[in-house]
């Protein structure tokens, strides 16, 4: 227990104005120190007596020496540190406490695991200093009422962990905006954030490593946005994201791997980044609604294997209908350098859900296309190609017939130039050089041609034998392709 006469000024007057919540401001005394000792007896209600008003620490500009520790204490007064500058970190691991706020001041830690905040819990322009091996801000299971603010602040912890929230639950929102900086991982894997999390002009630095990790967390709505920048890998994956998550001029420093939302479920997805990421971007087995993106800053590498997605569009696409732009959502498709069926799949189903079926059996095509240059036998590649060439993998059959009328118009100059042997003198149908050709290239059936007549060696006797195998080949690739593109629609 402490003494009033053991009280410096400074400290008589925080304890004078405790009782009836009244702010004592240090700023323009000489006397600023404050013993963490004495905040400490206030807030387990030491001077607590009633006296018509509710009792409050509120202190401004003050110097605390020694560390204020209220671990598994029961807090019932409200804590507002402002400009202050605190020698030792603040520990409220365990406690239960009303709305904290340290606000415009300096420590060397916050630290309140497991404890349970009954109000906003607000960092705001304060500047908390950690290092490698030790946490700037720890709330590893902490569950708090309101809002986590964090505007303007900066939390440092360089190559080690600047914001430790895993398992957190903010019945609030998360806001580190206007400035707010972190030197260190921010660590939110599990965390619950019902009021979503913002951190739109944010900077995170962690070179080298994660700058932010939200693996499994739920949240309403995230916002990654307007100058949101990251120096290091942003990782959310298996995060359920209620609303929308956007990236909308975020600019993602990370090399190797940019952004990993590998199994993440949103209702929409924003990816106009400011600039294309420094690494790839993970979207395997994740799952959105609507995705909206910009060609001018797609990653270098983007792994879409499982990707499902209701809609896709560009930026300046709300004039077209559907948002249709094939040619560059194949190239979008391309950035997955590995060959996946499901990608191209996956948007060949969105154009026959808005009625482009022409743009999805482009889509196919090019996925066997794909699917031919990475193949590794030579035999499939070449057939591949015949495929191609023959009908187009069965999306395009209106190129066998352009095969089949060039090839009689060939037939027809070249034989309509020379002359057959009958087989029976006299009898069968007159020689018809077209009806020849065309027989020829017919396998199954006849037209009587190609049994009445037969050439007596030379170029025409050869040209007929390529036709007949030319026929064979062009009925199998038809019936491949066809039966191919039917067995995938």
């Amino acid at each position: 227990m402490l003494s009033y006469e053991e009280l410096t000024p400074a400290e008589r007057q925080l304890w004078d104005a405790f009782p009836e919540g009244r702010e004592v401001d240090l700023r323009g005394g000489e006397e600023r120190t404050v013993r963490a000792a004495v905040v400490v007896a206030l807030l387990l209600g030491q001077n607590a007596e009633p006296s018509g008003a509710v009792p409050a620490l509120r202190l401004t500009g003050a110097r605390i020496t020694g560390r204020i520790v209220l671990d598994g204490a029961e807090i019932r007064h409200l804590f507002r540190l402002r400009e202050c500058v605190l020698e030792e970190d603040i520990s409220l691991e365990a406690a239960s406490t009303l709305a904290v706020g340290i606000v415009d001041s300096r420590l060397p830690g916050f630290r309140a695991p497991s404890a349970r905040i009954g109000g906003r819990l607000t960092l705001r322009g304060s500047v908390v200093e950690g290092s490698a091996d030790r946490f700037a801000v720890q709330l590893i299971h902490a569950h708090v009422s309101g809002e986590l603010l964090l505007n303007g602040a900066t939390l440092s912890a360089p190559g080690g962990v600047a914001l430790s929230g895993g398992g957190m639950v903010l019945d609030g929102a998360l806001y580190g905006e206007h400035g707010f900086r972190a030197r260190g991982a921010v660590q939110l894997p599990g965390a619950q954030l019902n009021g979503g999390l913002f951190l739109r002009g944010a900077r995170l630095e962690n070179p080298g490593g994660v700058a932010l990790s939200g693996d499994n967390m739920a949240v309403t709505t995230v916002r990654l946005s307007r100058g949101f920048t990251a120096d290091g890998k942003v990782r959310l994956r298996g995060a359920q994201v209620a609303d929308l998550l956007s990236f909308e001029g975020a600019e993602l420093a990370g090399e190797g791997t940019s952004l990993v939302c590998v199994g993440m479920r949103t209702s929409d997805l924003d990816l106009r980044f400011a600039a294309a990421p420094g690494g790839r971007v993970d979207l395997r087995n994740a799952h959105a609604a609507g995705v909206v993106d910009d060609p001018r800053t797609w990653p270098p590498v983007l792994r879409l294997d499982g990707f499902v997605y209701d809609s896709v569009r560009f930026d300046d696409e709300d004039a077209m209908p559907g948002g249709v732009a094939p040619a560059q959502r194949l190239l979008w498709l391309r950035r997955d350098r590995d060959y996946r069926p499901q990608p191209y799949e996956q948007l060949a189903s969105y154009y026959r859900r808005i009625g482009h079926d022409d743009h999805a059996r482009r889509v196919l095509l090019h996925k066997q296309r794909h699917r031919r240059r990475t193949a590794t036998s030579a035999v499939g590649r070449v057939w591949g190609a015949l495929l191609d060439v023959t009908v187009g993998y069965g999306y395009r059959p209106w190129l066998a017939g352009v095969w089949l009328a060039a090839l009689t118009t060939l037939g027809t100059l070249v034989f309509r130039a020379l002359t057959p042997t009958p087989v029976k003198p006299g009898e069968g149908p007159p020689f018809n050089a077209f009806v020849y050709s065309l027989d020829l290239l017919i396998p199954v059936g006849g037209l009587g041609q190609r049994g009445a007549w037969h050439w007596d060696g030379g170029d025409a006797q050869w040209l007929a034998y390529a036709f007949v195998a030319i026929g064979w080949v062009l009925t199998t690739a038809v019936l491949a392709g066809v039966t191919r593109a039917l067995s995938k629609n």
